[in-house]
């Protein structure tokens, strides 16, 4: 059973990245999720990291099978950098990555982590 994992190496990863981006970058949140976890994502959700709700469903009635991507877009209006992503497999198990800084992620990949049975987050 997947589990919830806060992901030390993309937090690593992001901590090494420095401090948030200027206001230029702000509002340019978009990023593409990659599916590499063997299974089915039925739900993804990406909230602000200051708001405890997580909105809607953003894959709505699609799915993202493994092995396949999805972009992730914002319409812009939004300054906020630090964000908050939920992911809902087949199975209705679910794993987070909290305080993910988007104004600074182009890529993340989820990975299944057999030894941990948890979701492995790899940000670039």
């Amino acid at each position: 059973m997947r589990r919830l994992l806060f992901a030390s190496l993309a937090a690593t990863c992001l901590a090494a990245m420095g401090p948030a981006a200027p206001a230029q970058a702000q509002g340019r949140q978009d990023f593409t999720m990659v599916n590499r976890t063997g299974y089915q994502i039925n739900e993804v959700y990406v909230g602000p990291s200051s708001s405890p709700n997580w909105g809607r469903d953003i894959l709505g009635q699609n799915v993202l099978a493994n092995g396949r991507s999805f972009n992730v877009t914002f319409p812009g209006r939004s300054s906020e950098c630090m964000w908050d992503i939920k992911v809902v497999y087949e199975d209705r198990d679910q794993s987070e990555l909290r305080q993910v800084n988007l104004c600074r992620v182009s890529t993340i990949t989820l990975f299944w982590d057999r030894q941990r049975n948890a979701t492995r987050f790899v940000a670039e």
